[in-house]
């Protein structure tokens, strides 16, 4: 008499439970995997940056092409616009 209610159905509770511990394992695994493989890239670039460049073979002199302007080296002045006063 004293406990006679009906146990209340939480199935539904549980798996939506479930399911969202599922999910956040998940996230979880798959940030590890994408920190793993990020990691492993940075080491390779960094290994390619520590070993010495290949020495570049020694050529004659650059030959130098003639230029064909006339005048002096000067840079050009910038063009600016000026405006006008009313």
């Amino acid at each position: 008499m004293f406990f006679q209610e009906a146990t209340p159905d939480t199935s539904g509770y549980m798996i939506a439970g479930y399911a969202v511990t599922f999910l956040v394992m998940a996230l979880y695994v798959a940030s590890i995997y994408l920190r793993s493989r990020n990691l492993k890239q940075d080491m390779t670039i960094l290994q390619e940056m520590d070993q010495p460049a290949p020495a570049q073979p020694k050529t004659a002199s650059p030959v130098k092409k003639s230029s064909t302007k006339t005048g002096s080296n000067k840079p050009a002045k910038p063009v600016t616009k000026r405006s006008r006063k009313k």
